[in-house]
């Protein structure tokens, strides 16, 4: 984890530049450090803070490391698409990112229904809505993440809500 927004941001762009061998070695060593951390004795249902003060259970770190290492797959711009991602992936981050949303002062209440008809509930803290959300997972998937406008998304009763940024 990031100190804080700032200093993740200056990160990424100090460390953009490097060679592939450096990424791929930057890369081993933080699995390795996720690995030897993991393997200590902890309390796991403890609650941390992740990203922009969102908490969760620490029993979820290992999942949070996969959507870091899937996503950021899909952001090289390599051929490998959110629709490459695997479905049971895909369905839990999504119902992540509708948790992650829900309450919060700036979306207003969203049902999110993707192409399978599994449907959750996001947003409510802003006035407006309800609206409802639809399209297949992997664009839900990229709306919810901020990777895609979601302009291939069809919602029925106001605008796409306007998400804030993760």
């Amino acid at each position: 984890m990031y100190a804080d927004s700032e200093t993740r941001d200056r990160d990424i762009e100090r460390d953009a530049t490097r060679s592939q061998s450096e990424q791929l070695a930057d890369l081993a060593g933080s699995a390795a450090r996720l690995q030897d951390a993991a393997a200590a004795p902890a309390d796991w249902s403890r609650t941390v803070e992740l990203r922009n003060g969102v908490t969760d259970s620490a029993s979820r770190i290992p999942f949070r490391r996969r959507v870091e290492v899937e996503l950021h797959h899909v952001d090289l711009g390599i051929g490998y698409e959110l629709e490459d991602l695997p479905d049971e992936f895909t369905a839990r981050e999504i119902d992540f990112l509708a948790e992650r949303f829900a309450g919060h002062p700036a979306v207003v209440s969203t049902s999110v229904a993707d192409s399978t008809g599994r449907l959750r509930t996001t947003g409510g803290g802003a006035e407006g809505g309800p609206v409802v959300v639809r399209g297949t997972a992997p664009e839900l998937l990229g709306w919810l993440s901020g990777r895609r406008d979601g302009s291939a998304l069809t919602v029925e009763g106001g605008p796409l809500p306007a998400l804030p940024p993760l």
